[in-house]
């Protein structure tokens, strides 16, 4: 190895910590077949090397076949100093190590070459349309690799919506964001047949860091490397927010993997490890009554909608909802659309209408509402369950937000609110108890008569690991989540 190979590969061997390190040189060996466990400045590990084939092999489970050559293309670009450039169809040690010192330690001017390759094994200039084929291929590819490693933290295909779409929706979002030299963004067919040289794609990676994210979610996962180590951003870790209150019920939830991660990632940092449903109008009604009791006081939350012709959106709302007929919240409140496209929309600073619920009042508007005013929201779902708008002609003063729904007055199909990061203390069980809470017997005796309780259904379901078996010593049998067991018994858990 020459000198200035040697100094080259030293520099970026010396970027990852001695266990980091290690764990580099065991998944090398692994792909080069090679059980020996030389260390890295041993002369005799660049003699080996990892094909395409051994890099398939290893992935074949974990990462889509295109994502896999793609990542064959990319240390294959990597040049060594005296090294005929291309030549060689075989990854060296040192190729391999720089690759990873670019895509997971390096700036965008260190990723941009080695992402070109991926994109093209030719490289640059690139076409709209191939860049569109990377990035929904490194999309479908983490979606892929975090379910086969079982990293969607409680989300599964099985309890979301068809990601499909989605890919295709965020890609088109991150492709929104290429920008010629003269600072014009082409769209639509144009955009596929644009040319993009080098310092455009450089420039769209540096300002989307989607792209680097999940390159690294990509590496870590599909080839198992680096994934456990505490070096990771809070971008990689909160990619994808622990998901509760959806297991066991039967719900197929309107966002998909891919919305979760693009919505989640405009949360503030603090609230995006994790998401709890609060409503779902297939588990608790169509009724606006239901929706203020499973929402109000539970802390900052995102609504999803679905009209009837299928589009999705909603908004999220940084404060706890209140029922009052005032605006309330801040400009950490923003909408969105999910389908046909995916986009965020934030405050503009024209008002600060940003959230506003209300319910029984006579002189003012009685719904859910953000951004615009009143009788002219960005969106309203009105107390009068199922009915709606999305007004913006040509767009909502607050948010900058086009028309959502597909027709300005909607007819709600769907509707979903998650509650995103730690609930606020004032959402525990400290409000006001019904009587029947206060003499459990009475309660337990008027459910053995065949007589139910009208607000029960205003509660909000008992989570698994908060369920309890009440004792009531004088009682001969108890109900206790929907059976009946012995008195003087004590156990948690469900029936």
């Amino acid at each position: 190895m020459g000198n200035a190979e040697s100094n080259a590969y030293q520099n970026h061997l010396s970027r990852f910590l001695p266990e980091e390190q290690s764990e580099i040189d065991g998944l090398f060996d692994t792909l080069s077949g090679s059980s020996s466990s030389a260390g890295t400045r041993n002369p005799k590990a660049a003699k080996k090397t990892v094909t395409l084939a051994a890099l398939q092999a290893h992935t074949r489970e974990p990462l889509p076949e295109p994502m896999t050559a793609r990542l064959y293309n990319g240390m294959k670009s990597i040049d060594l100093p005296g090294k005929s450039s291309g030549l060689s169809q075989q990854i060296a040690k040192e190729q391999f190590v720089i690759f990873m010192s670019n895509l997971l330690k390096g700036n965008a001017d260190e990723k941009i070459s080695i992402i070109m390759r991926m994109i093209s094994k030719t490289g640059g200039p690139l076409k709209g349309k191939q860049i569109q084929e990377f990035t929904e291929d490194l999309i479908t590819s983490v979606v892929h690799v975090l379910s086969y490693r079982k990293e969607l933290k409680g989300w599964s295909l099985e309890n979301t919506r068809d990601s499909s779409s989605g890919v295709k929706a965020l890609a088109s979002e991150l492709l929104s964001e290429l920008k010629l030299p003269d600072g014009t963004k082409p769209v639509g067919s144009q955009l596929l047949e644009t040319n993009f040289d080098q310092s455009v794609i450089e420039d769209w990676v540096y300002r989307v860091p989607q792209i680097s994210v999940f390159l690294s979610v990509v590496i870590r996962q599909g080839l198992q490397v680096l994934h456990s180590l505490p070096d990771q951003t809070n971008d990689i870790l909160n990619l994808v927010p622990h998901c509760k209150g959806i297991k066991g019920r039967g719900v197929v939830s309107l966002f998909d993997i891919p919305a979760i991660i693009y919505i989640n990632s405009h949360l503030p940092a603090e609230m995006q490890h994790k998401w709890q449903l609060l409503f779902s109008s297939r588990l608790h009604g169509e009724s606006f009554s239901q929706l203020c009791a499973h929402i109000v006081n539970k802390g900052p939350c995102l609504v999803i909608i679905r009209d009837l012709d299928g589009f999705l959106f909603g908004g999220f709302a940084s404060h706890s909802w209140e029922v009052k007929p005032q605006f309330q919240g801040d400009n950490r409140c923003f909408l969105f659309s999910v389908f046909p496209t995916l986009a965020v929309y934030t405050y503009t600073g024209y008002n600060d209408h940003y959230m506003y619920l209300n319910h029984g009042q006579q002189t003012m508007p009685n719904g859910l509402g953000m951004g615009g005013q009143h009788g002219y929201f960005g969106l309203w779902i009105d107390s009068d369950y199922g009915k709606g708008h999305s007004k913006a002609k040509p767009r909502c003063t607050t948010y900058n937000s086009p028309q959502l729904s597909a027709k300005e007055d909607f007819t709600l199909d769907a509707m979903e609110v998650w509650a995103v990061g730690d609930a606020p203390e004032s959402a525990g069980r400290k409000g006001k108890k019904s009587i029947l809470d206060v003499d459990p017997q009475a309660q337990a005796l008027l459910e053995m008569a065949g007589k139910s309780r009208q607000s029960e259904g205003l509660r909000e379901p008992m989570e698994e690991d908060e369920a309890v078996y009440h004792v009531f010593p004088k009682c001969r049998w108890i109900r206790s989540g929907q059976c009946y067991i012995k008195p003087n018994t004590i156990k948690l858990g469900k029936c």
